[in-house]
């Protein structure tokens, strides 16, 4: 989480008091700074590439799947605050190619695209599909105090809910990951598309795949 700042390859996230959002966050984390660069340290001809929220058709992430409930209108809601670097998967996965061809050993490089909040996301899913998107918009406040309750909950009690209703989602959906890609444009020549374009592959990836299903 990178608090509201667009950052780039300097910035060292600290945990801190708070700790990780996430286990996926704190596996990252670790595997940067107590992997790689020890590594990199000790002689490995190492680049490190840093993707930022990929996403595409197939999708099985929080974000995947809240698109799904959006397409299946079982979206209850978008929350305020949530923003992201968006990558379409093909882009990213061109960056990791792009980055064992020409980036220069001991070197890290954000592969982040497009910043959007979640709910600019939705608002232009809407416009590619027609299907409104949750006008319920719980401010950072309400998303906290709901995080916690079900993380008391989940202390004590196994709760069958969806991936993106569980404490884990819930903080996660009160972050910020947020980054400048210039590096990688100038020193990789990578690109990624705008949001609308590659969320209208996904979204028609999407929607035939459950007109198969339904």
């Amino acid at each position: 989480d990178t608090g509201g700042k667009l950052v780039d390859e300097h910035y060292r996230f600290t945990p801190g008091a708070r700790g990780f959002t996430s286990e996926y966050e704190r596996t990252k984390w670790l595997a940067h700074y107590d992997v790689a660069e020890p590594l990199i340290a000790k002689g490995l001809p190492l680049v490190i590439v840093q993707p930022a929220l990929v996403y595409g058709p197939g999708d099985n992430s929080l974000v995947g799947q809240s698109m799904r409930q959006y397409l299946q209108r079982r979206l209850p809601a978008a929350p305020q605050g949530a923003t992201f670097c968006w990558a379409y998967v093909d882009d990213t996965a061109h960056g990791h190619l792009l980055a064992m061809e020409r980036g220069r050993i001991g070197e890290s490089y954000i592969l982040a695209g497009p910043t959007h909040s979640m709910i600019e996301a939705l608002l232009i899913a809407e416009k590619i599909t027609g299907i409104p998107a949750p006008r319920l918009r719980p401010p950072v406040p309400v998303m906290t105090a709901a995080a916690r309750v079900v993380s008391a909950i989940e202390r004590v009690a196994h709760l069958p809910v969806p991936q993106n209703m569980t404490a884990e989602s819930l903080r996660a959906m009160l972050s910020t990951y947020m980054a400048d890609d210039s590096k990688a444009r100038r020193e990789l020549g990578w690109t990624t598309r705008p949001l609308e374009a590659g969320l209208r592959e996904t979204l028609e990836a999407e929607m035939a795949q459950l007109r198969v299903k339904g």
